[in-house]
């Protein structure tokens, strides 16, 4: 007879949303388990967020290196092992994967390697790996699978002429030329990459601009930027016949019916995600999708009641730190530990450099919805931190209400634009205004002053500008 254990709470994936939602549910002090298929972590620190992160610092430093002189120090004979930046980027991975096994162990939490499957609300089964055949009861059950990346239709991902990001994570050797297809932030951050360390890049977008989602002028910002290190940019533009050979692909890009056919020794497709789906959900059981996504109501609950989801499987936007705080909120709502929340404001982030970083609305956005808005902004050539470091490049926009001053939404491109945006994330939280940013003291000479510059333009009170 199957083997039975008795769970308050069983999570199906291991990664932002899956660990984060088993960890609470531990510190609430539950019995909980977490079944991942590979291992925990999930995409984001085995093969997404961490691990692509460590290369691009990795790129920054070479890049940074290579521009020494400027600040007075001669370097000579600067040279890059890639199969070493890989193995690092592999390395910092492992580290991170180890530390989440480790926060299981503290609280208690029952971790599974294998695929997890719902046959009927409040029971689990393993389906494959090394403890396939056992089965769980459960009060309640949280969906945390993710996404994979979307390929290219009719294009086999094989390695090493086509890739997702996964495949280009574990790639050790440098294309000499590559065409990135699709410039929202995994695409424009392999971009930045694979260029910084020689290889040619070409980056497509279907879209009118890079960065789909971010404001107009910080793409425009960043498309100049990426032009004069050395990309080559082709918005508007679809990616059509590709034809893989044995040394190269070769495809077509085709903008306003004109056709022009170019070659390159890979091609990477980072065209978005698709819910990771397949197998979770026993045949019988009728859990309500929305485009092949798991809906579910403001307590992050499915039709089915007792099964849960959160992070990327539901919907779009699909960030781990977005996922981490979904699962949060839902095992603190199904355990009465507060209602549970929905994301209502978020960073959103890409890695390049210069970085780019937003939060709540674009100029664009306010103007559709018909709001009576201000724009302040603040160069980075204004900043003395910025011109100091030799990062001057970019700006920090600011977005409020014309009448009460409250802040709608803030976007930053360049020097540490990632770290920034936290405080206009906190200052959207709480309802601030530009006022109450400017009157904040911030350190001289930092970064940060761009922020509440920034703030001050709105009024036309900004000092340095």
């Amino acid at each position: 007879m199957a083997e039975t254990t008795e769970y308050d709470l069983i999570v199906i994936g291991g990664g932002p949303a899956g660990y984060a939602g088993a960890i609470r549910a531990g510190q609430l002090g539950k019995k909980v388990a977490c079944i991942e298929s590979e291992r925990a972590g999930g995409t984001c620190l085995n093969w997404g967020c961490i691990p692509t992160k460590a290369l691009l610092k990795s790129a920054e430093l070479y890049q940074k290196i290579k521009k020494a002189e400027a600040f007075g120090i001669t370097v000579k004979d600067v040279t890059f092992d890639f199969a070493k930046v890989m193995e690092r980027s592999r390395g910092v991975s492992q580290q991170m994967a180890k530390g989440i096994e480790f926060l299981f162990k503290k609280n208690k939490v029952d971790y599974f390697v294998g695929r997890g499957q719902v046959p009927a609300a409040g029971m689990v089964e393993i389906t494959e790996g090394e403890h396939k055949g056992k089965f769980f009861k459960t009060k309640a059950i949280l969906l945390a699978t993710g996404c994979k990346m979307r390929r290219i239709p009719d294009l086999e991902v094989d390695g090493a002429r086509v890739m997702t990001s996964r495949e280009a994570l574990a790639n050790k050797t440098l294309p000499k030329s590559i065409v990135i297809v699709g410039a929202g932030a995994i695409g424009v951050e392999f971009a930045y990459f694979f260029n910084a360390f020689g290889a040619k890049v070409t980056l497509v977008e279907m879209l009118p601009q890079i960065l789909p989602v971010e404001d107009e002028e910080v793409a425009k910002t960043l498309h100049r930027s990426f032009e004069k290190q050395g990309i080559a940019i082709h918005t508007g533009t679809k990616c059509e016949n590709f034809r893989v050979g044995k040394n190269a692909v070769k495809l077509n890009l085709v903008k306003e019916g004109k056709s022009e056919e170019i070659e390159a020794e890979t091609v990477l497709s980072a065209i978005g995600v698709v819910a990771n789906i397949e197998g979770v959900l026993g045949k019988t059981l009728n859990v309500e999708l929305d485009r092949n996504y798991v809906k579910v109501g403001d307590d992050y609950q499915s039709s089915v009641k007792g099964i849960y989801a959160a992070g990327d499987i539901i919907g779009p936007p699909w960030l781990a730190h977005v996922a981490t705080y979904e699962a949060v909120q839902a095992v603190n709502g199904m355990f009465g530990h507060g209602p549970a929340k929905r994301v209502k404001n978020f960073p959103g982030c890409t890695y390049c450099q210069p970085q780019v970083s937003s939060t709540g609305l674009t100029e664009k956005a306010a103007k559709e919805k018909k709001l009576d808005y201000r724009v302040g902004k603040f160069p980075f050539t204004a900043s003395g931190k910025a011109v100091a470091s030799a990062e001057s490049e970019g700006f920090v926009k600011v977005i409020s209400d014309a009448k009460t001053g409250e802040i709608l939404g803030a976007h930053i491109i360049g020097a540490e634009a990632t770290e920034l945006i936290a405080e206009y994330g906190l200052a959207v939280e709480l309802e601030a205004t530009i006022e109450e940013i400017h009157q904040t003291i911030h350190a001289h000479p930092t970064l940060s002053e761009a922020v509440m510059e920034a703030a001050a333009a709105t009024t036309g009170e900004a000092i340095h500008i």
